[in-house]
This record gives C-alpha cells, sequence and structure tokens, in this order.
C-alpha cells in the first residue's frame, strides 16, 4: 500500500500542476516527439516531470518505463515503473474530462500492482495483484452480463481492416469509446461496460499495465485478439491488440473477432 499511497501524493501534484491548463492551446502545444513515436504535448511534459522528479527523490524503482522518456535509471534496488503520465491525452487538451494518470510496477516482469486515476475528477482505481481491486478504496467486481446482445463495450479501431470488428459490433447493444484505454480497462474491472476491445495495435505497456491488473484483480479477463496470454516488451514503441471482458463473455467475443 505505500506504492499505492505514493500514487496519491504524485496524483494531487499532477492535478495542481496541469488543472489550469486543461481545454487550452497551451496544452496541446506541440513540445517533440516522445519515445513511444507520438508527439509530447505540453500538458504530457508537465505531468511526466513532476512524477520522474518525485520517483527520482523517492526511489521506489530501479528503472521507469513512460511514454514521452522512455527507459530512465532511477536508483532504486529493484522493480520496474510503467507510466502514462495523461493517458487520453486529446480528451485532456480539449476538455473532455475523461483523462488519466496510469502507473503500474513491475517485478521480473510481472505486474504486482497498479494505479489509475481519472485527473478530471479524482476518481482512484487501483489494485495489487492477489489482493484484490478497489475504487476509491471499496472493492469492485465486474458486471455478471452473459449476453453479447446485453453489454456495453468500447471497441476501438484506427486505420484498419472493419471486417474483424463488424460481427461483434452487430452482436453488443451498445458500443462505446470514451478515448483512455486506462480508464476503460477500470471500466471493465468496476462493471461499468462489459469489455474492451482495441484492434489497433498501438496499446503499449505504459497504456495497459495498471488497468490490466485492476481488471483482472476484479475478476476480468484480459487477452490477445486470439485469446492468448498478452505479453508486452518493455518498450514503447511497440503496441499491440487486447481484448478485456467481464470474464463470462471473453470466449463469445474471441470467437466472434476470429
Amino acid at each position: 500500500m505505500e506504492f499505492i499511497r505514493a500514487c496519491d501524493d504524485v496524483a494531487g501534484a499532477v492535478r495542481d500542476a496541469i488543472t489550469g491548463m486543461v481545454g487550452t492551446p497551451e496544452a496541446g502545444a506541440y513540445v517533440k516527439m516522445g519515445a513511444d513515436g507520438t508527439p509530447t504535448k505540453k500538458i504530457d511534459q508537465v505531468a511526466e516531470e513532476i512524477i520522474v522528479d518525485y520517483f527520482t527523490c523517492h526511489p521506489f524503482c530501479r528503472r521507469l518505463i513512460s511514454e514521452e522518456l522512455g527507459c530512465a535509471e532511477m536508483g532504486g534496488e529493484n522493480g520496474t515503473i510503467f507510466l502514462d503520465p495523461v493517458d487520453g491525452t486529446y480528451n485532456a487538451v480539449v476538455g473532455i474530462p475523461f483523462y488519466a494518470l496510469s502507473i503500474a510496477y513491475a517485478e521480473e516482469g510481472v505486474v504486482q500492482a497498479g494505479y489509475v486515476q481519472n485527473l478530471a475528477t479524482g476518481e482512484t482505481f487501483y489494485a495489487i495483484r492477489g489482493r484484490g481491486a478497489c475504487l476509491d478504496d471499496r472493492p469492485i467486481r465486474v458486471s455478471g452480463v452473459s449476453l453479447l446482445e446485453e453489454s456495453a463495450m468500447s471497441v476501438y479501431g484506427r486505420k484498419f481492416d472493419p471486417t474483424r470488428v463488424q460481427m461483434i459490433g452487430r452482436k453488443i447493444r451498445r458500443w462505446r469509446l470514451l478515448g483512455a484505454s486506462a480508464l476503460e480497462l477500470c471500466y471493465v474491472g468496476c462493471g461499468r461496460i462489459d469489455g474492451f476491445i482495441d484492434v489497433r495495435g498501438t496499446l503499449r505497456v505504459t497504456d495497459a499495465a495498471a488497468g490490466m491488473l485492476v481488471c483482472e484483480e476484479a475478476g476480468g479477463t484480459v487477452s490477445d485478439l486470439e485469446g492468448n496470454a498478452l505479453v508486452f516488451p518493455d518498450e514503447v514503441s511497440v503496441g499491440r491488440s487486447l481484448v478485456a471482458t467481464n470474464g463470462t463473455v471473453h470466449n463469445k467475443v474471441i470467437e466472434y473477432l476470429r
């Protein structure tokens, strides 16, 4: 829980720093090309610098991997932090209140703790491996929906052949696309949606590591598009596709995606 408390501290500092920028041209000003191969905006840089400074002074990990910075040695004895300082940058830039800080802590390639805060609202999800997942300190659980015809799912695709999602799109009841993958994984975990499907092949470990643990510790299932275990490299320039569900409908979703 010490790691979760540290994340609370750093999230508060980030919110204080970026709140006045949200929805302004300053937030979306181009700074540089990030390590993940996408443009770093001013709001990303401000958030990342605060977080990196914090974990430099409080060495929770041996190295930190972030979308903007890439990989940095942090001085701790062991462990890796995967960081997305602002997941859903576009939402933050235009003022849509759905963007998040995502932080995961891993040891020997296994994520042990995950933290995701909606920076617009302060709503906070976290999970510790083997100890369940919480929303604002209250235990959460995935939905009990068992029929695709009654399900709500977030389905992502960009510059792709839509054929793969056409069948699932015809079966689900509600199609949502909210714009921040880390939060959407957590929304599966707390039962607000029944699944999250991303066929873009662009999700990185920094996007997904924390939210995946929240989803799984809340009873959900996360896999690749074939239903196999999803493995991310420790490299922010490499993306993956992902399926996360409440578990009950997972096999059916995979069947329709094939």
